[in-house]
């Protein structure tokens, strides 16, 4: 029996375990990346472990998500990356390089090799046969450290691709048919191969797209062959050299097959306000809209942003539509700028911003009260936007720029001819803004501003774990919902006692007062809790507030493993009765957890309703012996000692 693609990458680089759907396994991590929202916490862990130098192959930070600099917070903590970066053999991406997805895919990316990064959209470079994984930061200092990181083995879907797209219909239209048919948590526990004849109507780019957005399907990572695609793509970027032909074997199974058909595809929008709420433009129809971004990680390639200059060239944006664009990267921007496109966005009407994730995290271009934004982004959770009344709709750049046009909701085929853009021959190289790490690492100084506060630690695990029922959610909570992001609160990241004030704000804003009060307790959840970010301050905070259990119906990967990297025990429903049952302010108590931990089941006694109920979990004596040491920074330290 032949492997498939994901199966021959992960054989390459097992480390511990069987590939069994359903086992733990490790596996070395080649490459890691993280960005500056979550990079500050993840080098003061790696600090924590006392390693000189970091030990994979290559390791980058990105600063593209806090460059808005309000304050002196976020330019203290860019120094501080820099400088970590120069001291302990990291390359660093300065502001203004670009998102750290698409500066990655451009000009690090390798066919076949593993990369961990400290964001959720890390898969982006599965676009280019890479098995590319978003975590925690804690599990990528761990990585940069020497270990291995630590999964379930997940189940291989294949996505086969049949015929050709019709014009107008972009990768972006293919991401979102496959979250209208599995949703938000199909791709839970799941490792998603594309594969077929239609992979080759896919330019890398668009490639990146679609893996890139398989993050929103709660997938441990998407992956695509590497190619003679590919191979034009690396060429252009004059990297040909890391270019490596993979694919599955043609014998190969998989744990299950979807087809799609390309050619049946028109464009889609997901509605407000998840990702697989899917439908037509043609049936959503013709609504008024306030404001259109076109950029992210998801859709600011070159090719993406010359079509829309393509399609605004020689018009103006509608009179009550507002339009902004952001380019991927430094790469993008400047071939643009040279090459006439950007001015005719500007002339258009089209306001420019910096290349970064700016608006897609809540970082300005927050839309009016009780409007419509369209938005070529991932993520269009409730007031991730900035604006908690506002209906935020995602769908391709070509969608958003004929939109922006006609101040409407547009199906592009509406725009008449296809506009066809190729991929360039070569793409400019200017790596200036990427710093190579010190060669005198003894010399660099690190600098730390006074906003940037030590890692809180929580202590072993007691015998008895009791308190009060904090808050009770429902299902689909995002890590938005549990830790919101935005200009306000985004800057506090390197500070866990002043940016745990917001745990559950926009839920609950006397959450983090209650949760001092009553000195911690529980929260209850309930299906795919903390699903989309990968930010492990959504769990680092709520350890800082004293939360020694979540209880939910089931669990994001991500999220899922943060909990336990820092101590918090993660449990899991058997009877749907007893989440009915439960109420905030129930007194909650489970005795002898450290021996209940090692039992298929666990009791708890709710003391105020006067009755017991069953709850299990999933996790190996290895993810136990973390829990039971506080977390997995204390679990390193006493391996190293």
């Amino acid at each position: 029996m032949g492997k498939n693609l994901a199966q021959k990458i992960i054989e390459q680089h097992l480390v511990k375990g069987e590939m069994k759907p359903g086992s733990e396994i490790a596996i070395k991590i080649d490459q890691t990346l993280t960005q500056d929202a979550t990079g500050t916490m993840a080098y003061l862990q790696f600090e924590a472990m006392g390693i000189p130098k970091v030990k994979t192959e290559l390791s980058v930070s990105y600063v593209d998500h806090n460059t808005l600099q309000t304050g002196f917070e976020n330019a203290d903590d860019h120094r501080f990356l820099r400088t970590v970066a120069s001291k302990y053999g990291i390359y660093f991406s300065r502001p203004g390089n670009g998102i750290c997805h698409q500066v990655h895919l451009e000009r690090f990316a390798v066919p076949g090799k593993t990369l961990l990064g400290s964001d959720s959209h890390t898969p982006t470079a599965g676009g280019m046969g890479m098995l590319a994984i978003g975590a925690g930061g804690l599990d990528v200092a761990a990585a940069m450290a020497g270990n291995p990181f630590y999964l379930t083995m997940p189940k291989i879907l294949c996505i086969k691709l049949t015929g050709k797209r019709s014009p107008w219909v972009s990768a972006k239209d293919v991401i979102l048919e496959i979250l209208r048919r599995l949703t938000v948590k199909g791709g839970v526990g799941k490792i998603i191969e594309y594969a077929g004849e239609g992979v080759k109507d896919l330019s890398v780019p668009e490639r990146a797209t679609i893996t890139n957005m398989g993050a929103e399907l709660g997938a441990t990572t998407s992956i695509f062959p590497s190619d003679e695609i590919t191979l034009q793509f690396l060429k252009a970027q004059k990297r040909e050299s890391s270019w490596t032909p993979l694919s599955a074997d043609p014998d190969a199974e998989y744990d299950e097959v979807i087809e799609i058909n390309l050619s049946e595809l028109e464009p889609l929008a997901a509605k407000p306000h998840s990702p697989d709420a899917v439908d037509t433009i043609g049936n959503i129809g013709p609504i008024k809209v306030d404001q259109v971004a076109i950029g992210s990680c998801t859709n600011a390639s070159y090719t993406d942003l010359m079509r829309v200059a393509a399609i605004l060239k020689g018009k103006k944006v509608h009179r009550e539509t507002e339009l902004v664009i952001s380019p991927g990267s430094r790469q993008v921007m400047e071939m643009l700028a040279r090459n006439g496109a950007l001015a005719d966005m500007i002339a258009a009407g089209a306001r420019i911003l910096e290349t970064t994730c700016g608006p897609c995290i809540g970082m300005g271009q927050a839309p009016p009260s009780d409007s419509v934004s369209v938005r070529t982004f991932n993520r269009n959770f409730k007031g991730r936007c900035g604006t908690a009344s506002a209906g935020v709709y995602l769908t391709s750049p070509e969608t958003a720029a004929a939109t922006a046009l006609n101040g409407v909701l547009t199906d592009p085929r509406e725009l008449g001819e296809f506009i066809e853009i190729e991929m360039p021959d070569t793409f400019l190289i200017d790596d200036s803004m990427i710093i190579p790490p010190s060669e005198e690492s003894e010399k660099v100084e690190i600098i730390r501003g006074p906003n940037i506060k030590p890692i809180p630690i929580r202590e072993e695990l007691p015998h008895t774990l009791s308190g009060t029922t904090l808050l009770k959610v429902g299902d689909n909570i995002t890590t938005d919902d549990i830790m919101p992001a935005g200009a306000k609160i985004l800057p506090l990241r390197s500070n866990i006692p002043a940016i745990a004030e917001y745990v559950f704000s926009n839920i609950d804003p006397d959450f983090a007062k209650r949760a001092k009060e009553n000195k911690g307790g529980f929260i209850i959840g309930g299906i795919n809790y903390g699903q989309g970010s990968s930010r492990e301050h959504a769990a680092m905070a709520p350890m800082y507030l004293g939360i020694k259990a979540v209880i939910a119906k089931s669990f994001a990967r991500i999220h899922k493993a943060n909990l336990v990297n820092f101590g918090i025990i993660p449990l899991t429903f058997i009877a749907e009765e007893d989440y009915q049952r439960l109420e905030q302010g129930d007194e909650l108590i489970i005795e002898n957890i450290k021996e209940q931990l090692y039992g298929e089941k666990i009791t708890i006694k709710n003391l105020t309703k006067g009755f017991s109920f069953e709850v299990t979990h999933d996790l190996t004596p290895r993810l136990i012996e973390i829990i039971l040491k506080g977390g997995l920074l204390n679990y390193i330290k006493s391996k190293n000692k």
